[in-house]
């Protein structure tokens, strides 16, 4: 087999193209998140914590240094840790979406079917019966 009909069976497989169309799907979502997060839940929790904008917390290890003129002639070293506590947050939004996606979509693929009707659970029983009671005639006829 070539490596082009190799490579073409491959991708056209359902699970490669699944995973190709979540993969989109999981890209376009982050602007989403991303806006929910920055842009709802984050400034009631900003506004419980004293109006602290947690994308801009940081540590400065060394401050920026202007010259006589204004400029900056250093500039500042900070650890942005507030961005990385913004970024966990995202990432907590946007795993319990997919758990909710993934639970939504398990019970609709696996939906328990209805019961029977009771008539049709009694004729199995007498069929069983039946069955049963053949199958114990069977050895003494012969």
């Amino acid at each position: 087999m070539s490596f082009f009909k190799e490579f073409r069976e491959f991708a056209l497989k359902g699970n490669f193209v699944d995973l190709a169309v979540g993969v989109i799907i999981g890209a376009a979502s982050g602007n989403v998140v991303k806006a929910l997060t920055d842009k709802v839940l984050m400034p009631p929790i900003g506004l419980i914590t004293g109006r602290v904008n947690f994308s801009e917390l940081k540590y400065v290890l060394q401050p920026a240094e202007t010259g006589p003129d204004g400029k900056e002639v250093v500039k500042e070293v900070a650890i942005g840790y507030g961005a990385a506590i913004q970024s966990f947050i995202d990432l907590l939004i946007i795993a319990f979406i997919v758990f909710w996606i993934v639970r939504f979509m398990h019970r609709l693929l696996h939906e328990k079917p209805p019961p029977p009707p009771a008539q049709e659970v009694l004729l199995t029983e007498i069929r069983d019966l039946l069955k049963a009671k053949d199958a114990k005639a069977e050895p003494a006829k012969g």
